[in-house]
């Protein structure tokens, strides 16, 4: 019997690595793909050595295109991709629930109110490409401070509490941002682009903003893989287990929170990615935490660049907002999932 039982283990492992392996090969394929896709088109090959300042003769104009355009837009859209998808899956663990998103405390609401606001009032920050990305971070972490001090209950944060005080915050913000559209006049257009979500003003400047931001929560969150593990059986039975249950739930909070303000502040709403990434990969990996968190980050990776290509792609020489792919391919996707499971009991 133990036999067994350990071989059964070397098996889910490899398995687990087999998995890891091919979704790290399918996020180089599709970062290098994604560089080459556009009105320009440029052989895969030749993106490799101009990555890699391999000697080759191609023309300057593609050196420019991949380095100065297309790169940052990818690593950007890969960036907020595993960042949404790994706070999706935070969330969901947290709140033992697959309905979770990374938007569920309001914080696509507040930060929507902060980017409104300073387009509306035209706030300008050195030279003024970091004043929407900041006042929607700003606004985004204060959102998650008001909700979870509203949400506290002595020293304990029952999570029930936390949602609602994460739905009525998040109505509320909503409305301001219905009120900076009504007075925005002719920065109305501008409010709308932001809030569709997408990545046509990526520059080196936002990655460099994000990257450590999103980069620092996912492995945070990583190191708290076993505890959310232990936190799905139930609150009592992580006390129990000697698990500190209400620091766990803190910090686990404030870095996807950190990771969610980061993402949005530099892409705008851009939804379902941290729903239905994470909810597909605990159908395929399972619920282990250990393994979900890295598989779902560069699912979300993958998903995101590609997504984006075709935004800008579609429609050439204009582009669609990512958030309306997202949504729109996303939400037909989740329903199907739900009505595929609609006899099954937990997750």
């Amino acid at each position: 019997m133990e036999e067994d039982k350990t071989e059964k283990y070397i098996e889910i492992k490899r398995l687990r690595r087999a998995i890891l392996l091919s979704l790290m090969v399918g996020f180089i394929l599709s970062f290098i793909g994604a560089l080459s896709i556009g009105p320009a088109e440029i052989p895969m090959a030749t993106v490799f050595k101009i990555l890699f300042n391999f000697q080759g003769s191609w023309p300057e104009s593609y050196r420019i295109i991949v380095l100065e355009v297309r790169l940052p837009r990818v690593i950007l859209s890969a960036l907020v991709g595993s960042g949404l998808a790994v706070a999706g899956c935070a969330m969901q663990g947290l709140f033992r629930n697959p309905m979770a998103s990374p938007y569920i405390l309001g914080i696509s609401s507040g930060s929507a109110f902060g980017a409104s606001l300073a387009i509306v009032l035209g706030i300008g920050l050195g030279a003024g490409i970091f004043a929407v990305p900041f006042m929607a971070f700003v606004f985004a972490l204060l959102t998650v401070f008001l909700v979870y001090n509203i949400a506290k209950v002595g020293e304990r944060v029952p999570m029930e509490t936390l949602l609602l005080a994460g739905i009525a915050t998040g109505s509320f913000f909503w409305a301001q941002v219905s009120l900076m559209k009504y007075i925005a006049g002719e920065e109305l257009r501008s409010i709308v682009f932001w809030l569709m979500g997408g990545f046509w003003a990526s520059s080196w400047d936002k990655v460099i903003i994000a990257f450590p931001l999103i980069v620092l929560g996912m492995l945070v969150i990583l190191f708290f893989s076993r505890d959310l593990n232990i936190m799905l059986m139930g609150e009592e039975h992580a006390l129990s287990l000697g698990t500190d249950v209400e620091n766990v739930k803190k910090i686990v909070l404030v870095f996807a929170s950190l990771i969610t303000a980061a993402a949005v502040s530099v892409s705008g709403i851009i939804g379902f990615v941290g729903l239905i990434i994470p909810h597909t990969m605990r159908i395929v990996v399972g619920p282990d935490h250990r393994i979900l968190l890295p598989s779902s980050c560069l699912v979300g990776a993958i998903f995101l660049i590609w997504m984006d290509t075709l935004a800008r792609t579609a429609i050439q020489p204009t582009e669609l907002p990512v958030g309306i792919i997202t949504a729109s391919l996303g939400a037909p996707f989740f329903l199907y999932l739900l009505r595929k499971r609609r006899r099954t009991t937990g997750w």
